[in-house]
């Protein structure tokens, strides 16, 4: 697959957001040197032929609304509700 180097950098970003935690598309936009891209970045997300293994659910708009997911808001909501109960357990665990 053929990627653009800010498609490349977006998903390095995305990839970097620990589990149970969000991100604004403001911040992946500044990670990646770009810092008025948010739209762009957006619509690399949109196209993420791996949307479970590079977690743009974890990507919220900066007012906290959950924004879009290819999958779907409520599916969206469902995966990061499901990481934050992940990470809680875990962190009971230690």
């Amino acid at each position: 697959m053929d990627m653009t180097s800010l498609t490349k950098k977006v998903y390095k970003a995305v990839l970097s957001i620990p589990l149970g935690e969000v991100r604004t598309y403001k911040w992946v936009a500044k990670k990646c040197g770009h810092p008025k891209a948010f739209r762009a970045i957006g619509q690399i997300l949109k196209r993420n032929p791996y949307p479970l293994i590079i977690p743009c659910h974890r990507i919220i708009k900066s007012n906290k609304d959950l924004g879009g997911y290819s999958q779907g808001v409520k599916f969206k909501k469902t995966i990061l509700d499901l990481e934050k109960n992940i990470k809680s357990c875990l962190q009971n665990k230690e």
